[in-house]
C-alpha cells in the first residue's frame, strides 16, 4: 500500500518560478478531455515523464488532489540543487503538469521522484508515479502466450509483486485484446477507472501496469470499455491468486512464494513412484461439509483445522490420497465448486492461500497424496466472470451451438484458441507447481469431447469431417496430459470420462487421450443397480456384476462410489441397500468388498465409510453422532481393514490393469449368487481367493476350486462380529484338499456368510502359522 505520506515540502523559489512557466501548448487538448473521460487508451503517450526544451515535463492525474508537487525520492541525488517543484493544476479534475529541469537525453529514472499534495480535504498523499516505471514482459512472453506455448503464464499474467528499480509494488497484467480501454481499480486508486489505466501491448492482446507501493492483500477489479465503447462490469482477474469470499467478487492481490515447504522428501520420490502397481484408496471430500463448528453458527473448518482433523482421520483409515471437490474460488455454494470461478485462487472460504499450501504439505509428511477436481469443461456466466470478458466471446465460443451447456446453463470453452488453451494448461500446472497437489481429476470430459453432448438435432455444429468429436478439445486433453507428466513426473490425471471413447488412459503416442486413469462409471452403474436389487432377484441380475470383467483391462480404471451417486434424491449409499437394517449394513459391507477385491483402484465420498444416513448436502457437516452405533463403527472399522489390506497385499493391487491379475473360479453361480475368483500379484506366491455371498443365506459346505495346495487364511470376513456380522466363517482359514473342482487340482470347503464377502490368502504352509 502507498507509503504513510510526508508533509509536503515548500518547493525553492527558483524552482517553483520554472513551474509556472511549464506550457500545455504540446498537448493536445482531445488527449486531456478523453483522459478526464475516462476514455484514453494510451496513458503513457500522456502521462509521465516527456521531453520538453530544457528538462522534462511531468504530467499526472489525480482526481482527488488539490495541489501537488513533484519532489526527489527518498535515497535519490538531488539534481541541479532541485528538490521539489510545484506542480501546475491544468485542470479543476486534478491533471497536472510539473518541470523537471535537466540537460540529460534520458528521463527520470523510475522511483526517482515521487508525487506529493493535499486532497480537498487537506490529507496530505505521496505516490510514486505509475507512468515513470517501464513494462515488464518480455516481447518474447508475449510471442509464446500468442503460440499457445507460455505454459508458464501465472508467472506473467495476473497481480504479481515486483521491485523496480528498488521500488516494491504489484505489476498486473491481462489478456482483453478486444478492449478499448482498461484499467485497474481498487481502493489505492479509489476505484476510478482514469488512474490507473493500462497500457496495450502491441497486437498481443495484452495491458499490463506496475502501480508501486501496493502489496499483499490489496483489493482490485479491472475496468474495461469493450469494442462498442460500453462499460463492462468490473471484472475480476482470470489469473488472481486470491478472492474475496462471497458475496464479494473482488481480487486480491497474494503473494504465493512465501511458503516455505517442508515436503522435499515426498517431492523428490513421487517421480519414481509407480502409481499403476500401487495401492490407490482415495477418500473424497467437500471441505465445507465434512465437518463443521455448530456451536460457531454452524461454520465451516478452517484449512489449518482440517489439517489437524482430516489428515490424522484420513490416515487411520488407510486411505493413499485425499481428493477434494473443487477448492478454486466458484460463486456459488450450491455448485460444490464444479462452476468455477477463480481458477488460480484457493477458494478463501477456508483460509488464505499458504493456509492450503500448509494442509497440503501435512498431507505429503503424513504420506497421504492430493488430488484435486478440475473444471476445464464449463465455467459460470457470472457478469464479473471470464463470460464476454472484453467484450467479445473471448474465453467461450460466439455460437451457443458450441458455447453454451445446457445441462447446466455454464459456457463451453473455445479450446481451439490458443490463449485459451494456454490459459486452462498453465492452470493445472499452476496447481502442480504452487501447490504440490499431486494429480487432478478432470471434471465432465465426455462433455467436452463431444460436439452433440446432451444436445438435440440442431443444437450442435459438426467438426470439419462431419463428426461429433470436439477435434480442439481432443487436442487440448493430449496436450495437457503430455505437458503435465513431461514437467511433473510421478502425478495423476483422471478422466470422469462416462462413454466409451477408446484408449482415454492410454498414451497419445498410441492414439489414447493420455490420461493415467479413467472412472469407471459403468461398473459404478451397475454394481448399484444390483446391490439396489432384493436378494430374492439378484440371480436375474447376475450379470451385473460379471460383466465389467469383459472390458475391465480397456482402461486403466478407477472404481468410484462418488458424491455424484448420494445427492438428487439418489439415497446415501446405506439405504440405497434393500432389507431391514442389518440386511443393509452386510450388504454395504459386501459392496464395498467386492470394490476392493475387484481390479482398478478405489474411490469412496465421505461418509460413506461410516454409513452416512442422510444425503450430501454441502450445507450441513456429516453426521458424525452416527459413530455412537457399533453398526456404523463396524463399518467404518471394515473400512478401515480393507484399506489396510489392500495396501499389505500385493495380490489386491500389483496388477489391477491386466488379465494376469484377476482369475474368475466361478462366474455363474447365479442360483446362489455367490462369486468366487482370485487376483494375483507378480510374484507367484501372492494369491488372494475372495467369495461373494450376495444372499442372505449361510452356505455351508460350499466347495470352490483353488491353483494351489496349501493353507488358505481368512485374511478379512465382511460378517466378523467386529464389523457388525453375525461372526460366520472359517476359524481363521481353510486347508486345500486334493480333490479336484471347477477344473482345478485342489478345492476349498467353506463356510459362506450372509451377505458377505471373505479374504482368503494363498500360503504353503499344510497348518497356518502359530
Amino acid at each position: 500500500m502507498p507509503q504513510q505520506p510526508r508533509e509536503p515540502q515548500k518547493p525553492q523559489q527558483q524552482n517553483s518560478a520554472a513551474a509556472q512557466t511549464v506550457s500545455v501548448s504540446d498537448v493536445n487538448n482531445a488527449e486531456i478531455d478523453a483522459l478526464l473521460n475516462g476514455r484514453h487508451t494510451d496513458p503513457f503517450a500522456l502521462l509521465g515523464p516527456h521531453p520538453v526544451p530544457g528538462g522534462w515535463v511531468i504530467r499526472f492525474f489525480i482526481p482527488w488532489a488539490a495541489e501537488a508537487s513533484i519532489d526527489i525520492a527518498p535515497g535519490q541525488p538531488v539534481l541541479n540543487s532541485m528538490k521539489v517543484t510545484d506542480a501546475v493544476k491544468v485542470r479543476p479534475e486534478g491533471f497536472f503538469e510539473a518541470l523537471w529541469p535537466s540537460n540529460q537525453s534520458a528521463p527520470p529514472a523510475p522511483g526517482s521522484y515521487k508525487i506529493r499534495g493535499r486532497t480537498q480535504h487537506g490529507e496530505a498523499f505521496e505516490m510514486y508515479d505509475a507512468y515513470s516505471f517501464p513494462y515488464l514482459l518480455s516481447e518474447f512472453d508475449l510471442y509464446l502466450m500468442g503460440e499457445g506455448r507460455h505454459y508458464d503464464t501465472y508467472e506473467k499474467l495476473g497481480a504479481h509483486i515486483k521491485t523496480v528499480q528498488e521500488v516494491r509494488g504489484v505489476n498486473f497484467a491481462v489478456w482483453a485484446p478486444s478492449a478499448r480501454r482498461l484499467s485497474v481499480v481498487g481502493d489505492f486508486n479509489r476505484w476510478d477507472g482514469r488512474v490507473n489505466v493500462m497500457r496495450a501491448r502491441g497486437s498481443s492482446g495484452i495491458w499490463e501496469l506496475f502501480v508501486p507501493e501496493l502489496d499483499e492483500g490489496s483489493i482490485y477489479k479491472y475496468e474495461i470499455i469493450g469494442p462498442n465503447g460500453d462499460m463492462l462490469p468490473l471484472k475480476a482477474d482470470p489469473y488472481a491468486f486470491r478472492a474475496e469470499l462471497r458475496p464479494n467478487t473482488g481480487s486480491i492481490v497474494a503473494d504465493l512464494d512465501k511458503y516455505k515447504w517442508n515436503d522435499t522428501k515426498w517431492i523428490k520420490e513421487r517421480p519414481q513412484k509407480n502409481w499403476f502397481e500401487s495401492p490407490v484408496s482415495i477418500y473424497e471430500v467437500h471441505l465445507g461439509a465434512w465437518r463443521r463448528v455448530p456451536e460457531e453458527n454452524n461454520r465451516w473448518l478452517t484449512y489449518k483445522e482440517l489439517s489437524d482433523q482430516l489428515i490424522p482421520y484420513v490416515k487411520e483409515l488407510g486411505y493413499s490420497h485425499i481428493e477434494l471437490l473443487p477448492i478454486m474460488e466458484h460463486p456459488f455454494d450450491g455448485s460444490w465448486g464444479y462452476q468455477t470461478l477463480g481458477y488460480y485462487a484457493a477458494t478463501s472460504r477456508y483460509g488464505a492461500p499458504t493456509d492450503f499450501m500448509d494442509f497440503v504439505d501435512r498431507c505429503h509428511n503424513a504420506g497421504i497424496g492430493v488430488i484435486l477436481d478440475w473444471t476445464p469443461a464449463h465455467f459460470p456466466r457470472d457478469s464479473y466472470g471470464l463470460a464476454q470478458f472484453d467484450g467479445t466471446h473471448l474465453y467461450e465460443h460466439s455460437d451457443p451451438r458450441q458455447g453454451t451447456q445446457l445441462d447446466w446453463g455454464t459456457l463451453v470453452y473455445n479450446y481451439g484458441r490458443n490463449e485459451v488453451r494456454n490459459y486452462l494448461i498453465s492452470n493445472a500446472l499452476f496447481w502442480l507447481d504452487k501447490y504440490h497437489i499431486d494429480g487432478l481429476r478432470v471434471d465432465a470430459v465426455a462433455s467436452m469431447i463431444y460436439l452433440d453432448y446432451s444436445r438435440k438435432p440442431g443444437e450442435w455444429i459438426p467438426n470439419k469431417f462431419g463428426g461429433r468429436e470436439n477435434l480442439e478439445a481432443v487436442d487440448f486433453l493430449k496436450r495437457l496430459n503430455e505437458i503435465t507428466f513431461e514437467r511433473y513426473p510421478g502425478i495423476l490425471t483422471i478422466a470422469e470420462e462416462s462413454t466409451a471413447w477408446p484408449s482415454v488412459s492410454r498414451p497419445t503416442y498410441l492414439g489414447g487421450l493420455g490420461f493415467s486413469m479413467k472412472w469407471n462409471m459403468g461398473w459404478m452403474n451397475d454394481t448399484l443397480r444390483y446391490f439396489s436389487a432384493d436378494p430374492v432377484h439378484r440371480k436375474y441380475e447376475h450379470n451385473k456384476l460379471t460383466f465389467s470383467l469383459i472390458y475391465a483391462f480397456t482402461e486403466n480404471f478407477v472404481l468410484p462410489f462418488s458424491h455424484d451417486e448420494v445427492v438428487h434424491g439418489k439415497n446415501s449409499l446405506l439405504h440405497k441397500m434393500p432389507g431391514d437394517m442389518w440386511q443393509q449394513f452386510a450388504n454395504l459391507r459386501l459392496l464395498y468388498a467386492y470394490q476392493y477385491a475387484h481390479p482398478g483402484k478405489k474411490l469412496l465420498f465421505m461418509g460413506e465409510e461410516f454409513g452416512q444416513r442422510q444425503e450430501f448436502s454441502e450445507a450441513r457437516s456429516l453426521d458424525w453422532h452416527l459413530l455412537q452405533w457399533e453398526s456404523h463403527r463396524g463399518l467404518q472399522r471394515l473400512v478401515g481393514d480393507l484399506n489396510k489390506l489392500y495396501a499389505q497385499e500385493p495380490a489386491l493391487h500389483e496388477v489391477d490393469f491386466d488379465w494376469p491379475g484377476f482369475e474368475w473360479i466361478d462366474a455363474n453361480d447365479a442360483d446362489n449368487s455367490i462369486f468366487s475368483f482370485a487376483r494375483h500379484g507378480k510374484a507367484p506366491g501372492d494369491l488372494m481367493v475372495v467369495i461373494l455371498n450376495a444372499t442372505p443365506v449361510l452356505r455351508g459346505n460350499y466347495r470352490i476350486g483353488v491353483p494351489q495346495p496349501g493353507f488358505y487364511v481368512e485374511s478379512l470376513n465382511t460378517d466378523s462380529a467386529i464389523y457388525g456380522g453375525s461372526n460366520a466363517g472359517n476359524l481363521g482359514g481353510v486347508q486345500a484338499e486334493a480333490v479336484p473342482h471347477m477344473g482345478r487340482p485342489y478345492s476349498l470347503t467353506l463356510t459362506v456368510p450372509p451377505l458377505g464377502g471373505l479374504f482368503l490368502k494363498w500360503t504353503p504352509e499344510v497348518t497356518p502359522k502359530a
